[in-house]
C-alpha cells in the first residue's frame, strides 16, 4: 500500500486576513506549521509521497489571487522537495480542479493521510472525496485549524467533524499516534 500526506491550504494567503473572526487572529492553531512538519517529516522518512495543496482565486482581488502574492506556502514550513506534487486548487476540495488524482494514480498512492487550513472546509472536503474516489483516508485532527463561525466555537466545529468522517469516510488520528505507530 503507497501512502500519500495531503497538506492543503497551510498558505499565507490566511495570515494575511488578519483582521475580524475569519482572520489569522482568529485562528484555533496559529503555529499549525508545527504538527504539519512533523507529519511532513515522518512521511518524508516512510517513502510516502508529500503533497502540497494551494487555494487560489484568480481575479478576486483578494488574499487568495495570486497577483496578491500571498499564495505560497506559510514561511516556517518545511519546503517541498525536489519530485514532491504541488498543486493549485480553485474549489474547496483538492481532486475537483487540479490532477491530483492522475498524479497519485501514477505513483500508486492507495491511502491518504490529511491535514491543512480549514478542518471543516477544504480538509474535511477533501477527506470526503478521497474516501468516494476509494482511498483509505486518514484525517489528523490536531494537524489542522480553523476559525469559529459565528457562534460555533472550533471545538464544536472539530467535534461536528470528526464525528460526520469517522467510520465513514476517515480514521481520525493525532500526530503522536501517527508517529508512535510508526515506531
Amino acid at each position: 500500500m503507497s501512502r500519500a500526506l495531503i497538506v492543503i491550504d497551510v498558505q499565507e494567503s490566511f495570515r494575511a486576513r488578519a483582521e475580524g473572526p475569519e482572520g489569522w487572529a482568529g485562528i484555533d492553531n496559529p503555529k499549525i506549521a508545527e504538527p504539519v512538519n512533523r507529519l511532513v517529516r515522518l512521511a518524508r522518512r516512510q517513502g510516502d509521497t508529500v503533497v502540497w495543496v494551494l487555494h487560489e482565486e484568480p481575479g478576486t482581488g483578494t488574499e487568495f489571487d495570486p497577483a496578491s502574492g500571498h499564495v505560497r506556502l506559510l514561511e516556517e514550513l518545511d519546503q517541498p522537495l525536489d519530485g514532491e506534487i504541488t498543486v493549485r486548487k480553485t474549489s474547496h476540495n483538492a481532486f475537483t480542479t487540479t490532477n491530483l488524482q492522475q498524479q497519485l494514480t501514477e505513483r500508486g498512492v492507495t491511502e491518504l493521510v490529511l491535514c491543512g487550513i480549514r478542518t471543516e472546509q477544504c480538509v474535511e472536503t477533501t477527506t470526503r472525496v478521497g474516501s468516494d474516489l476509494g482511498y483509505r483516508c486518514t484525517f489528523v485532527t490536531d494537524a489542522t485549524t480553523t476559525n469559529p463561525i459565528g457562534a460555533l466555537s472550533v471545538a464544536a466545529i472539530v467535534e461536528r467533524t470528526e464525528a460526520v468522517l469517522r467510520g465513514r469516510f476517515a480514521e481520525i488520528t493525532t500526530v503522536d499516534e501517527l508517529v508512535a505507530a510508526a515506531g
